[in-house]
């Protein structure tokens, strides 16, 4: 059944035994790198398939199915919404080589915030011009490695940053990064990152000084946005800076407006609503025509529902509380320092698919979710959460946790990180034809 979640609605139970009458990949199919996927078949039954072949052995470890496809789809829908700004894809989200891979070859640009990251996007033969090195503070070794490599465009908001930039990449491509008033954003990116308005033109002055380019803007609304008209103060604080950079020699071409947009479905403010704002900011502030290349910065949009995870019950306590109530302790394969880690980020608990047969709809307890490891902290929510009575051995299945999940994850106290296996579908086969061997699939 879908339990009852942040947004009220509930669904219908499912089993994994509906699949042992239908013809689909076996279960050694399940280990290879990439599976074809067909036309009526979705990720959602890869899992259930996969839980159905578990649920035959004492091995139920934790896994994630990658749906590549919907890359494809979230791609046209950012550009559709969107249609002045190029994505570059924020590779710290999610740093699949699939997820990169299959990016590529759809055309984005990709943010990179270290070497090893530039070297990820680098080494699948993207362009260094498709890349921006959007650390405002950045490793002496890191800088010196995107000089070497050709990645040009880079941000800054200190002069301390320019002193390094001048030594040691003198021919970057600069985009100061200015302060925003992100209050409403879930995760402030402001209280670390970027300039303040009344100090930008000091710091184009030192760039000039230094024999620096600034090429452009740049600000970042923080993680989880609330309020799309947050886009609009700081992209009218982007023309300000641009007017700046004219008075003292720079040739600014380049707005880049970020990330923070919406990754799952029923976000408020719908992505359409944040488009909408950020149309019309830019319509007012750098109208078409004037020559300015509008970039931002997915990676939730992108990334999110890419991934759907499963779980296993692997222990069980039911507590007695003041009044007679039952509370139900659930301890699971993953948690905190595994695929859940960016759960206590959200708002609200992201509520889980319970793979599991009932006659009758059943009662709802509240029910903690515990991880696997000796950690009191390792736990899925601060909150409790209304879940039905399950066993040792049931699953519950997340959608949408393609985001900051395998990136974040860690073998504390010895427990690996969910496997993941990655699927490809219909949409992309076009992209198979003409990039198969990177793709892996073939023609």
């Amino acid at each position: 059944m879908l339990a009852e979640g942040s947004d009220g609605q509930s669904g219908t139970s499912t089993t994994p035994k509906d699949w042992k009458e239908k013809e689909g990949c076996p279960g050694s199919s399940l280990l290879k790198d990439l599976i074809p996927l067909g036309t009526e078949e979705s990720a959602m039954e890869v899992v259930l398939k996969k839980i159905w072949e578990l649920s035959d052995s004492d091995q139920r470890d934790p896994f994630m199915v990658a749906d590549l496809g919907v890359l494809a789809f979230r791609h046209q829908a950012f550009c559709q919404a969107l249609p002045r700004v190029s994505p570059f894809y924020a590779v710290k989200c999610n740093n699949s080589p699939w997820v990169l891979r299959v990016l590529a070859a759809l055309g984005t640009g990709f943010d990179c915030a270290s070497q090893v990251e530039l070297e990820q996007v680098l080494s699948l033969g993207v362009a260094p011009s498709r890349i921006i090195y959007a650390h405002p503070c950045k490793p002496i070794s890191h800088l010196q490695y995107a000089a070497r490599h050709g990645v040009q465009l880079l941000t800054f908001d200190s002069e301390e940053e320019l002193t390094k930039v001048a030594q040691h990449h003198p021919g970057a491509r600069l985009v100061l990064r200015l302060w925003t008033e992100d209050s409403k954003s879930l995760i402030r990116m402001s209280t670390k990152f970027g300039a303040r308005l009344e100090l930008c033109g000091h710091l184009l002055k030192s760039a000039r000084d230094l024999g620096l380019a600034v090429v452009g803007a740049s600000f970042h609304l923080g993680s989880g946005c609330r309020d799309p008209h947050s886009f609009t103060q700081a992209i009218a604080d982007c023309r300000r800076v641009f007017e700046m950079s004219r008075g003292v020699g720079h040739d600014m071409s380049l707005l880049d407006i970020g990330g923070g947009f919406p990754g799952v479905e029923g976000s408020e403010p719908e992505f359409e609503e944040m488009a909408r704002a950020i149309n019309a900011a830019l319509a007012q502030d750098f109208p078409e025509g004037a020559g300015i290349e509008v970039i931002a910065e997915p990676g939730r949009f992108y990334a999110a529902s890419v991934c759907v995870a499963a779980v296993n019950i692997i222990a069980k306590k039911a507590v007695l509380q003041p009044g007679g109530h039952r509370k139900l302790l659930y301890y699971l394969n993953d948690g905190h320092y595994g695929s859940f880690r960016v759960f206590f980020r959200d708002r609200f608990p992201r509520m889980p698919i319970v793979v599991k047969e009932f006659c009758s709809k059943p009662p709802l307890f509240p029910c903690t979710l515990y991880g696997p490891t000796c950690d009191a902290f390792d736990k899925l929510f601060n909150e409790e959460v209304q879940l039905p009575e399950l066993d040792v051995g049931d699953w519950l299945i997340f959608p949408s946790m393609g985001d900051y999940s395998a990136v974040m994850s860690s073998t504390f106290n010895g427990f690996l990180p969910a496997s993941i296996c990655y699927i490809v579908g219909p949409e992309l086969r076009y992209l198979r034809r003409a990039q198969g061997s990177e793709l892996g699939t073939g023609s």
